[in-house]
């Protein structure tokens, strides 16, 4: 799937740039590494309106230090414990409020819609479904809510993964995205292996009660950058895979 041959990089912020292959127009992977959130956020709108029709579309893998991060039309009221001492960030992505922390993937995908044809709603889609392949790589079963994007533990009728049952309906993966002039921004966050309780102080993504876990929770010991290569070749497929009508038409399986 990839242009060049991968690697997983063991100093993150130090790894050049790799190439996915992503349909007709690849992606550049960067790896960013730990990375306070404000230089993200501010790095990804800096790039989006730097854009031309020649920009390549990018995937950044991040992880950030403890952080709140509140949507566009979030409500202030889910954050339920003020005095936690992780800071609050509103931003411009769509969505409620969420938290970032050591230990979580966060995937930022800087990608070009219209050079695609993609719709918001079939983006989303096919970023959940890259989660979905990513998790099932390391035999988690997983599934939308309809409603509710992001991704959640399903129970197969013959699992026997007990965790796997104790956490049935739990949320492992959120996202949220902002379109700029055709562009997308944001992305997606994966639990790997990560302090939960901050979770316990808001309502994730506006959900009261909404239990939230990581890979390790479910009995998966798996090192984040291993996960984070798969996710990103994940999404460079997806993203650059058949629409879903035209793959139902065709018998095409992204």
């Amino acid at each position: 799937m990839s242009a060049i041959p991968l690697a997983v990089p063991h100093q993150t912020h130090d790894a050049p740039g790799t190439v996915l292959s992503s349909g007709d127009f690849p992606v550049a992977l960067r790896w960013r590494g730990l990375e306070p959130y404000s230089h993200s956020f501010d790095a990804m709108r800096a790039f989006t309106d730097a854009r031309t029709p020649e920009t390549q579309d990018e995937i950044w893998l991040v992880e950030h230090p403890p952080v709140f991060t509140l949507g566009l039309a979030g409500d202030p009221a889910h954050l339920l414990l003020t005095e936690s001492g992780i800071p609050l960030v509103k931003v411009d992505r769509g969505g409620q409020i969420t938290y970032h922390g050591p230990g979580q993937i966060v995937a930022y995908l800087l990608i070009d819609l219209r050079r695609r044809k993609l719709m918001v709603r079939e983006l989303v889609r096919r970023i959940e479904e890259a989660v979905i392949e990513t998790l099932a790589t390391y035999n988690l079963a997983t599934d939308r809510k309809a409603g509710a994007p992001g991704i959640y533990v399903a129970r197969h009728p013959q699992d026997v993964n007990d965790r796997m049952q104790a956490h049935e309906g739990a949320k492992i993966a959120a996202l949220g995205l902002k379109i700029r002039n055709g562009c997308s921004y944001h992305g997606v966050s994966l639990n790997v292996r990560m302090d939960l309780q901050p979770f316990l102080a808001i309502n994730p993504c506006g959900y009261a009660g909404l239990e939230t876990v990581d890979m390790a929770t479910l009995g998966v010991a798996a090192d984040w950058r291993d996960v984070a290569l798969v996710l990103a070749e994940r999404l460079a497929h997806q993203i650059g895979g058949l629409p879903a009508i035209a793959a139902a038409t065709t018998g095409s399986t992204e």
